[in-house]
């Protein structure tokens, strides 16, 4: 079996799993599959007779990944595809008398990535209607469920890769996979005790000015304001924009009592 070039030069365990889609008979799943995969940093795809492929609606279904599809490995026989795996997971919504241990998704994806370092490991669909055989899935060492809704199981093949995908991934990654984003995040330092106090001392100065707080009768509002603001933790540029406010609170009241 011929593999992509480059499919081994990442560090990472995903670089180390394989999905193996047995007799899709839709092509339009093929292009989903490559899809959820790049999204979450898969890039193997191993195809076992493929009722249509290459085909154009996979193409037009992977939606930028079409490297994925490109670099598919397309094979005979599930054997074939199998054939130098340290370890294979069945997904399957049935429950079989005869057959691997079953393990959730997630347990499945981070035993699949500690056995990645052992070789390569793989996950293996079955066809959209029929799913995995018997004797497919007694192929693998693990059948693996998601566990979903018991009263509607049933998840379209591009979904489930989706999930087992998202599982993989966040494995890889401890839970916490890297933040990507284009964003710039606005950050301002927090406001120093100083900067805080002035401008509680701004606050009451103007409830007070104002006639919203009576000060021989402040009862428990100022500390209720300091905890309001508190739990808040402000930044320099928040209590400068508030001060901004006050200010012009002041100008108002100043104007009416000319």
């Amino acid at each position: 079996m011929n593999r992509p070039a480059g499919s081994q030069t990442s560090g990472s365990p995903l670089a180390r799993v394989r999905v193996v889609l047995s007799h899709t008979s839709h092509p339009g799943n093929l292009g989903a599959a490559a899809r959820a995969m790049k999204t979450m940093g898969l890039s193997r795809l191993v195809l076992v007779n493929p009722k249509r492929f290459p085909d154009d609606e996979a193409v037009a279904r992977a939606a930028g990944a079409e490297d994925i599809l490109a670099q598919a490995e397309v094979c005979c026989s599930l054997d074939a595809a199998l054939a130098d795996c340290a370890f294979a997971c069945a997904v399957s919504a049935r429950h079989r008398n005869l057959g691997p241990p079953a393990l959730s998704a997630r347990l499945a994806a981070s035993e699949m990535l500690a056995r990645a370092g052992e070789g390569e490991v793989a996950l293996l669909f079955g066809n959209e209607t029929a799913g995995l055989s018997n004797a497919e899935v007694q192929r693998c060492q693990r059948t693996v469920f998601i566990p979903a809704n018991p009263d509607y199981s049933s998840l379209n093949l591009a979904a489930a890769v989706q999930l087992l995908c998202y599982e993989l991934r966040l494995a890889a990654f401890a839970g916490c996979p890297p933040l990507v984003t284009r964003a710039v995040p606005f950050a301002s330092p927090p406001a120093s005790h100083q900067e805080q106090q002035l401008f509680y001392e701004h606050l009451e100065r103007v409830m007070v000015s104002s006639g919203f707080l009576d000060p021989q009768r402040p009862r428990r509002l100022l500390p209720k304001l300091r905890r309001l603001f508190g739990r808040a933790e402000l930044e320099r540029d928040e209590i400068n924009i508030l001060r901004g406010l006050l200010d012009a609170l002041e100008r108002q009241l100043s104007g009416r009592r000319q």
